[in-house]
Formats: structure tokens, C-alpha cells, sequence
């Protein structure tokens, strides 16, 4: 497990376009698996899942993505999973760090 957490500044539906697009972008395999969305007045709140296949450890790794907050400020929160190896372990979490690489370079554009 590979975690990376930010607080974001801007519009909201900005924000989650560019993450959404920066995941599907960086991987051929990439596939969305399903997403959550609330809003409750200003709050808003954003869960999307993505998996994609890691090369380096020859299974699938996931990322659940968490956009939340109100006012152009917002939390985001990035876990990603499932890509080691090993049975008592974790080995080899290069694949899920990498996926988590796809989101940090929009991030630091925003």
C-alpha cells in the first residue's frame, strides 16, 4: 500500500477532470472501476477507483481517489493497493507507487 494526501486548491470539477484524465492517460491498461459522489450545501465529496495492470509485479493494482471539502479548498486523498508480492510480506511495491506517481505531477501543477 502506497498513500499520498494533499490539500488542493480550485474547482472542484476541474480538479477531478485532471486527476481522472492524469490516471487514464498514464496507462494503457488503465480501467475506471466505479466512483461515489455527495454534496451536502457548499461540501462536495468525490470517491473514484481505478486499476491498472503493474508490469514489475505481474498482477492488477488499484487506487481509490478521495477529493473532498468546499470553497476552492479540498483534500485529497490517494491509497493505492495491491500491487506486491509476497505471502506473508509485501515485496516489490514499486507498481503501486508508480501509479501513484500519474496524479502527484497534476497535483503540483495546481
Amino acid at each position: 500500500m502506497a498513500k499520498y494526501e494533499k490539500v488542493v486548491y480550485g474547482n472542484f470539477d476541474r480538479i477531478l477532470d485532471q486527476l481522472h484524465r492524469a490516471v487514464m492517460s498514464g496507462s494503457t491498461s488503465a480501467s475506471y472501476e466505479d466512483g461515489s459522489d455527495f454534496s451536502q450545501g457548499e461540501f462536495r465529496c468525490a470517491v473514484r477507483v481505478y486499476e491498472r495492470y503493474s508490469w514489475t509485479g505481474g498482477n492488477r493494482v488499484s487506487m481509490s481517489l478521495t477529493l473532498a471539502g468546499r470553497g476552492g479548498v479540498f483534500f485529497l486523498s490517494a491509497i493505492t493497493s495491491g500491487g506486491s508480492q509476497g505471502m506473508f510480506f509485501k515485496m516489490n511495491t514499486i507498481g503501486e507507487e508508480s501509479f501513484l506517481e500519474t496524479i502527484a505531477e497534476v497535483v503540483a501543477s495546481l
